[in-house]
């Protein structure tokens, strides 16, 4: 039996702390190893209201990522937008195209106030642990904006095969997911590492990925050109 009415003050109050404590034990323990019982515990609540307000912890997941993403991603084609309106038809530059997409992120890294730098770790996080059921989510929630993003890649770089575009853009994702997952992997190679601070993760990271995207082509492109059924640049 549901033990919060659906007129109940406390209700918005319950579902923020069972987010939020769910949010920070999948960043610790991971998805499979979290159990409803420790995100009870933490988020002073009982299951009944963990049921009433999300039915189940697959629901439960989906939510933890939907309450941010749809933000991040709604900033990301604001940010395309302008970019678009400014150009006035022309194609954008590149940089310009990962910054409106890739800079949200960062600054939602760099919150250590609100809970988003906590978010981006367990994002990251998932980009490099396998999950079909999350991984078919964020797949869904990701499609709109990433299809526009492409095109504005594959319009601002025509003479680049969009089969180089999709793999750059594959590193670069793959690159702020292992950067915000934490300075874990770091302190293997720097040792003690003192200097994790999220607000300079931006920079770092952003003139990391911008090296990359204008770095030259492989020598390959010419055979990549050449095999039959590719769509053209």
């Amino acid at each position: 039996m549901m033990t919060l009415p659906a007129k109940s003050p406390a209700a918005p109050e319950t579902r923020h702390r069972i987010l939020d404590a769910a949010e920070v034990l999948f960043v610790e323990h991971g998805f499979e190893a979290t159990s409803m019982r420790m995100i009870t515990g933490a988020a002073r609540a009982n299951l009944a209201a963990v049921n009433y307000h999300f039915g189940s912890k697959d629901a439960l997941i989906q939510e933890v990522f939907r309450r941010r993403l749809t933000e991040l991603n709604r900033q990301r084609l604001a940010a395309l937008d302008r970019l678009e309106a400014d150009a006035g038809g022309a194609a954008l530059k590149p940089s310009r195209i990962v910054e409106a997409y890739f800079g949200p992120a960062l600054q939602l890294a760099a919150d250590t106030e609100h809970g988003g730098h906590t978010f981006m770790r367990l994002l990251g996080r998932t980009y490099t642990e396998p999950n079909a059921f999350i991984r078919k989510f964020l797949a869904e929630e990701y499609a709109g904006v990433l299809e526009r993003f492409r095109a504005a890649l594959y319009r601002a770089l025509p003479d680049v095969p969009r089969e180089e575009i999709l793999w750059r853009f594959h590193f670069m994702m793959g690159a702020m997911s292992y950067a915000l997952a934490g300075t874990d992997g770091l302190q293997l190679f720097a040792g003690c590492f003192d200097d994790a601070d999220p607000g300079r993760l931006m920079p770092r990271l952003m003139s990391f990925l911008l090296g990359g995207l204008r770095a030259p082509l492989p020598g390959f492109e010419q055979a990549c050109d050449e095999q039959p059924g590719r769509a053209a640049a």
